[in-house]
């Protein structure tokens, strides 16, 4: 998320109730507006979203306290939901909504539930590094080889997950000698945000980068395939670099609108929510309800990932840690 602000969607034909609920809105506007649109139009209740960085928001309603004006939080990642949690300010979820998605991609406690789900890969250009020539498990990124050739966004919390991976996988010493290395090999090319390192790669201003799948889905649908050089190829099948992210949502405790709150994350969660996810430009996999992807990317039942678990991959301290140790924040 690179976009701040208010903005308060339209609500749907059926509304009329007079209610609504605020959304903190971490998650990509493309997935959001679509499940927003639904919800208002399926239930009448308006959402007034603030869309910003979900580590933004997060830290946002700890300052807020039992003041925010936050109902509901949404985020890309599961240690943002996961911070909240131990900060002790967010509501149980509804067990109706909690028994749309499998339990290991929500919070063991209830306090979130899963939504949807996307994995890491490299994107590179073959015009610059062939696919033989790629790493093929996480720790090679730190390979001397490699230097001037590797694009990473150190500040994204789409990259935490990788880097607490790796932590518990090899151990904080080694984590951070892999971090020195990656920062060695990135030389100038640490960039903001996924997009553009994707954006980067497929321009061929440098070779390779870590990136999560969907956003190379979206850059092909966005500019055509024939305007795409750029392609995907995922790490060895488990290797600690091959990570799955889910992405979730929330009722804060001091909501002072729990019933409609609880609706909305139901609603995203239900087979009609997952549908949208599942056909929408975000190209990330639903994984509630039992609804697959319509998009053409590989299954999700065709990954490999690392078996790391959602309690495994905590609040993203221990990551946050070493990056700012490693210098990289």
């Amino acid at each position: 998320m690179t976009v701040a602000g208010w903005s308060l969607t339209a609500c749907g034909s059926s509304s009329g109730s007079g209610q609504s609920i605020t959304l903190y809105n971490g998650q990509h506007e493309q997935t959001t507006d679509s499940l927003v649109a639904g919800f208002e139009k399926a239930t009448g209740i308006t959402v007034n979203v603030r869309n910003d960085d979900e580590d933004i928001l997060a830290d946002e309603i700890v300052t807020e306290g039992s003041s925010s004006p936050a109902d509901v939080i949404y985020t890309e990642n599961s240690p943002v939901l996961e911070y909240l949690q131990s900060k002790d300010l967010l509501a149980k979820v509804d067990p109706s909504a909690l028994a749309h998605t499998p339990s290991k991609y929500s919070s063991p406690e209830g306090d979130w539930v899963g939504v949807s789900a996307r994995v890491s890969v490299l994107i590179y250009n073959p015009g610059l590094i062939a696919k033989s020539q790629l790493p093929t498990t996480v720790l090679q990124l730190a390979d001397p080889r490699y230097k001037g050739e590797l694009a990473f966004a150190a500040g994204e919390t789409d990259f935490q997950p990788i880097v607490t991976s790796v932590a518990r996988t090899y151990g904080k010493t080694a984590a951070l000698n892999w971090l020195d290395g990656i920062k060695t090999n990135s030389a100038s090319h640490v960039y903001p945000d996924n997009e553009t390192i994707a954006d980067e790669v497929n321009r061929g201003a440098v070779a390779f980068g870590v990136v999560n799948q969907y956003y190379w889905y979206r850059m092909r649908a966005e500019l055509g395939a024939s305007n795409v050089d750029a392609k995907i190829t995922f790490f060895a099948p488990y290797d600690p670099g091959y990570v799955l992210d889910v992405s979730g949502a929330a009722v804060l405790k001091s909501s002072k609108h729990q019933t409609d709150a609880q609706k909305f994350l139901d609603f995203i969660v239900s087979k009609k929510g997952q549908e949208i996810i599942a056909h929408s430009i975000s190209f990330e996999y639903p994984i509630a309800s039992g609804v697959t992807t319509a998009q053409p990317e590989t299954p999700f039942d065709q990954l490999q990932p690392n078996s790391i678990t959602i309690p495994e991959l905590g609040d993203g301290t221990t990551a946050i840690a070493l990056l700012k140790q490693a210098g990289l924040l």
